[in-house]
């Protein structure tokens, strides 16, 4: 395999950290039905009670409340495009990241603060309290450095790997939508 290095990361983090800080362009919307399997649609549809219509969310999240349903605070995730670039250099024998929404943004807790409102074409998305510190997938599929470069000293709170969303509002995104915050200031579920 042929994984990024850490000074390549390093190198690259003044780009990545120079992404737009709203009004963000849609460059992939990815859904996953089942473990392994990446279908890239047009528009997915996302509700509050069931996440991403057809992602494997509802059925299989990594993540359980209490009484074991579903996680919904993890019920989309958003990529930044530059992080992406940057780690998925193999597109033939190395999966997509899987993220449903890839996009040019600034994912960085300053920027997009818990609580943040993210209209996504007609729905609208909460920014949640869940970091994705890069799971073993990550680091499997794009490197150690690549997984370290996320949780390093400095790091967590640039949210490097993306980040984490609650549907708010129910509605639709396409690839040609752009992403818009909203609000910056935190609201309640």
């Amino acid at each position: 395999m042929n994984n990024i290095s850490m000074a390549e990361l390093m190198a690259a983090l003044p780009h990545v950290l120079a992404a737009p800080k709203d009004d963000a362009p849609i460059h992939d919307l990815c859904l996953r039905p089942s473990y392994g399997t990446r279908n890239f649609p047009a528009s997915i549809t996302m509700t509050r009670d069931g996440g991403i219509l057809g992602d494997r969310w509802a059925v299989a999240p990594w993540l359980r409340l209490a009484d074991g349903r579903p996680d919904p605070r993890i019920q989309v995730s958003i990529l930044p495009i530059r992080v992406m670039d940057l780690v998925w250099r193999d597109r033939e024998n190395t999966p997509h990241p899987g993220d449903p929404i890839v996009a040019d943004l600034d994912c960085g807790l300053q920027n997009l603060p818990v609580g943040s409102l993210i209209a996504a074409g007609s729905a609208v998305l909460r920014v949640t309290d869940v970091f994705n510190d890069a799971c073993v997938k990550w680091m499997l599929r794009y490197g150690q450095d690549a997984k370290d470069w996320v949780t390093a000293p400095g790091h967590p709170a640039l949210r490097l790997r993306g980040i984490l969303c609650a549907v708010h509002t129910d509605g639709v995104v396409t690839r040609t939508d752009r992403l818009r915050v909203l609000s910056r200031r935190p609201t309640a579920p």
